[in-house]
């Protein structure tokens, strides 16, 4: 099942996506429609649905929102967590994690976060943190929305844990992130984490063995698969939930591939007005442009 937050009428509702015919349907308990996301997460069984559908409508009519548009906790992140990217990060110069390249692949995850305030939806501009930043730059990864509370969770039973799956822009202020030698500044301003369209049930995609792909003004410049995570989400589960309980709607965006801006030579930062289109098999595309 593909879940959106919608802004439609002027009210928040959660609702059923149908990609093919471009149409939503309400999710009602009763005849009140669900407008909170974790909410739902928290009580949904698929095997005994609580709630019924209401009819359908031109999504052409309704605004997406971020699926979970204000997370009740930070979105935890992963660094450097594809082979490529974790190289051409420390030869980028703006690594204070490893010495050399031959110091660049981490031994274990690399975690950090990104305020809730941080998040917003597809289709909305987004902007630099202050005027003095110069050097914006995107990163397409999968996000993984947790479904089950757990602590001390194996990696065995970790997917039994997971949700479902979204799209996630990792935006990064790199001349914040290189001043401070750490990660939360320059990634956690206003707008820096774009999500959706939509989030799919863990039933609709294999996590696993998912194509992702990042565009700056139709220009392709990341395209990989899930398969290639240096650590995958058990292991991402298993890590974070061994001294903090993971609560449903909590989201671990995974890491990005190669591609990012500052892997090239001089590096290709985003511009004002730059669009920057992100897809990942049946999760939809993230769009947004640089205010």
């Amino acid at each position: 099942m593909k879940l959106a937050t919608l802004s439609h009428n002027g009210a928040s509702l959660v609702a059923a996506i149908d990609e093919t015919s471009q149409t939503f349907r309400p999710l009602l308990i009763g005849d009140t429609p669900v407008t909170d996301m974790v909410w739902l997460i928290e009580n949904f069984d698929a095997s005994t649905p609580s709630f019924a559908y209401g009819e359908p409508a031109a999504l052409a009519g309704a605004t997406f929102l971020a699926p979970i548009p204000r997370p009740r906790r930070n979105i935890m992140c992963v660094g450097k967590n594809y082979f490529d990217h974790a190289h051409e990060f420390t030869r980028s110069g703006f690594d204070s994690s490893a010495s050399s390249i031959a110091d660049s692949v981490p031994k274990a995850p690399i975690i950090f976060t990104k305020m809730p305030e941080s998040v917003t939806a597809t289709n909305r501009d987004v902007a630099y943190p202050s005027p003095e930043c110069t050097q914006l730059d995107y990163e397409a990864e999968l996000g993984v929305v947790i479904g089950k509370p757990g602590l001390g969770i194996k990696k065995q039973d970790a997917m039994g844990h997971v949700f479902g799956y979204t799209i996630i822009n990792d935006l990064t202020a790199r001349d914040l992130q290189a001043t401070h030698k750490q990660w939360f500044l320059g990634k956690s301003f206003n707008t820096s984490c774009p999500m959706g369209p939509w989030l799919a049930t863990s039933d609709e995609v294999d996590g696993a063995n998912l194509d992702i792909k990042c565009w700056v003004n139709d220009e392709l410049r990341q395209n990989a698969n899930t398969r290639d995570l240096i650590f995958d989400i058990p292991t991402l589960i298993e890590t974070l939930s061994r001294g903090i309980e993971l609560l449903p709607g909590d989201v671990i965006a995974t890491g990005t591939p190669v591609g990012v801006g500052i892997g090239f030579d001089p590096p290709r930062f985003l511009q004002s007005g730059d669009r920057i289109d992100i897809t990942i098999s049946g999760l939809g595309k993230l769009s947004n442009r640089v205010g």
